[in-house]
């Protein structure tokens, strides 16, 4: 059997390390991100090697049986001769022990990775694959065709420097958040949505290319080396910062990050950097479908996860459950070999199984003490959830990538908004943030836009009817848009059954679902993980594999 291990990991690959292994007819055995073994959120700096001992373990090989190891990232251009041998690299990037036989390493340019993971994992046959991130080695968008048995072609590139990221970027920082809190910004500027403010538009549209308000940079050469390429992004997001300064008349919010709404320039600066991405994202989806030939759609890339986005482009339209930098380790592996047969979109239910062993953290026996447990009882579930409970779900093997889909998610019925305080308050988010809503597909239809593929991974927003802004105000942001989840089959059982009692009780099958973690924490893993969250956290339930947990009363968990 040959094995391939698909990883994004330092020093190109500084942020989201992941790991994945897929055997020799590109079968993906397992998938997770390092962030979800080490609990050190967006895992910086940090080697996927919990991550690769995961995917080892859930084969049942050993290091000395990997064949490739495949990086989503040319990391020879980037740090050129940094490491004397593979050897080297691999000590310092992947950190396991191969023993005398070091597997062929095989460097991805990065926005192929980012284009194989989201075509692959897609239904399609042959589709255009969009490509939008901060940057790769050398570009910030390409237009990709792929089709099944063909080589990929790459049919456009943009320079680095002419970076939608970039600009994204820098509203965040503008705004108090982490680069790597983007998904704040969008939230934010659903605001200025719902008061449909006019704002400066930031890129101006040709008919088969777009020039953005800060001109990108007259880059000396294609293949800059790391440092080149971090002294480009320092000086484009500079600029788009005196931008959005310009815009708002201010250098920053002027109310503290839990009371941004209050603040109309932090609004207008987050409201005009998400409509620069969705004018130009709309233009270059229409491109690549002109380039490709073909309506099929597919994204990628740190852009993709702007769910605002992704929502308002015409179908069919896929976005893989990672498209950000931990999906390169999938796509990078799948580039060496991509998958023989592929039924439908794929599942991201790759990770670690609640039930196992915890290896993963160094964790003894897991600690249920002082808690009350009782065999899961569905009917128990649901008379919680309709007494305005809130609580959690930890079951099965955990989804890839940074939306929780219900299988490590806390849930909750959103008849009412104050269910959106609540969950907020228990999760310590500010109050301005929304929720998502899950449901099954015939009554899904009934209470927001339909997405064929986006609501699979709860990876597109869609306009609530008046039904669901009726029914389900707890997840309807200030926008009237939601971010939907749809269950097909039995893929979340306990999510999956209690939507279906609710629906035998004659109340509305649809459930609030938010990722199960704490503030600053990664989506917990493991069984002790989510026993650690349940405790900290003021849940009132816990569903754990097939047990179903409780504290005892005046413990926690009071409404």
């Amino acid at each position: 059997m040959t094995w391939i291990l698909g990883v994004n990991a330092p020093p190109t690959g500084w942020h989201d390390s992941a790991a994945c292994l897929v055997n020799g007819d590109g079968e993906i055995v397992a998938f997770t991100e390092e962030e979800r073994c080490n609990r050190h959120r967006h895992s910086l700096y940090r080697k996927p090697l919990g991550a690769a001992r995961f995917c080892l373990e859930q084969a049942g090989i050993s290091a000395a049986d990997i064949d490739v190891v495949a990086l989503g990232w040319d990391s020879e251009q980037l740090y050129p001769r940094r490491f004397a041998t593979d050897a080297d690299f691999l000590a310092y990037a992947v950190g396991l022990d191969f023993g005398d036989r070091i597997p062929e390493v095989v460097r991805v340019p990065h926005h192929q990775a980012h284009a194989a993971s989201s075509f692959y994992a897609s239904p399609f046959a042959k589709a255009g694959v969009l490509v939008i991130d901060g940057h790769g080695e050398n570009e910030s968008s390409t237009i990709w065709t792929y089709e099944d048995g063909a080589a990929p072609r790459l049919e456009r590139t943009w320079q680095r420097t002419a970076s939608l990221g970039y600009a994204y970027d820098a509203a965040s920082t503008w705004l108090g958040f982490s680069f790597l809190n983007a998904g704040k910004t969008m939230g934010l500027a659903a605001y200025g949505r719902a008061e449909q403010l006019q704002v400066e538009s930031l890129v101006d549209i040709g008919a088969d290319d777009f020039r953005l308000a800060v001109e990108p940079l007259a880059e000396s050469r294609g293949s800059a080396t790391a440092d080149e390429i971090k002294e480009q992004y320092d000086t484009v997001v500079g600029r788009w910062r005196e931008r959005y300064t310009k815009i708002a008349g201010a250098d920053g919010p002027s109310a503290p990050e839990e009371r941004l709404t209050e603040d109309p320039n932090a609004i207008l600066v987050a409201y005009t950097a998400q409509r620069l991405i969705e004018q130009t994202v709309t233009h270059l989806a229409a491109l690549t479908r002109k380039a490709s030939g073909v309506e099929q759609l597919c994204l990628s890339g740190g852009v993709a996860l702007n769910c605002s986005t992704n929502g308002t482009l015409p179908g069919p339209l896929y976005v893989p459950p990672v498209p950000h930098d931990a999906g390169v380790a999938l796509g990078a592996a799948w580039t060496v070999r991509p998958p023989k047969r592929r039924a439908g979109a794929l599942s991201p239910y790759l990770g670690v199984d609640v039930g196992a062993p915890d290896h993963l953290n160094g964790a003894g026996a897991q600690d249920i003490s002082g808690l009350v447990r009782s065999d899961l009882d569905i009917d128990v579930l649901t008379d919680l959830l309709l007494d305005g409970r809130v609580g959690a779900v930890a079951q099965g093997r955990s989804e890839v990538g940074p939306r929780a889909l219900c299988r490590r998610s806390i849930i909750a019925v959103p008849d009412t908004a104050d269910v959106n305080t609540r969950v907020n308050t228990l999760k310590n988010r500010e109050q301005w943030r929304p929720f998502a809503g899950v449901t099954r597909p015939e009554y899904g239809a009934r209470l927001w836009d339909q997405q064929e593929y986006l609501s699979l991974y709860m990876l597109g927003a869609a306009k609530a009817t008046a039904l669901g802004r009726s029914v389900a105000p707890g997840v309807v942001h200030i926008d009237g848009t939601t971010r939907p989840q749809v269950l097909h089959g039995d893929e979340a059982p306990a999510v999956g059954a209690a939507l279906d009692a609710l629906q035998q009780r004659g109340a509305p099958p649809v459930l609030l679902n938010t990722s199960f973690n704490d503030k600053g924490e990664p989506i917990v893993n493991t069984a002790a993980d989510a026993l650690r969250a349940f405790r900290a956290m003021d849940l009132d339930f816990l569903v754990l594999g097939d047990d179903l947990y409780r504290k005892p009363s005046g413990t926690g968990g009071a409404r």
